[in-house]
């Protein structure tokens, strides 16, 4: 799997989570939903994501361009 799909899970199980949490904890969790939104509206522009960087570094997953060069 490569770094984008993962990005892109954990941006997706974010907004779920937030989500749920908005509905049955407090509503403050909306401010969690809009912080991802933006993140992600910024990335769109910029290709600049914190979480890509923890990703690759932490977990070690490689980009789509590194896995097809790969094979």
């Amino acid at each position: 799997m490569s770094s984008e799909r993962v990005l892109t899970a954990f941006a997706g199980f974010m907004v779920f989570l937030s989500a749920i949490l908005t509905y049955f904890v407090s509503f403050n969790f909306i401010y969690l939903t809009m912080f991802v939104g933006l993140n992600l509206l910024q990335q769109s522009f910029t290709g600049f994501c914190p979480a890509t960087i923890i990703i690759r570094k932490v977990f070690k997953f490689k980009t789509e361009r590194e896995l097809a060069l790969k094979q």
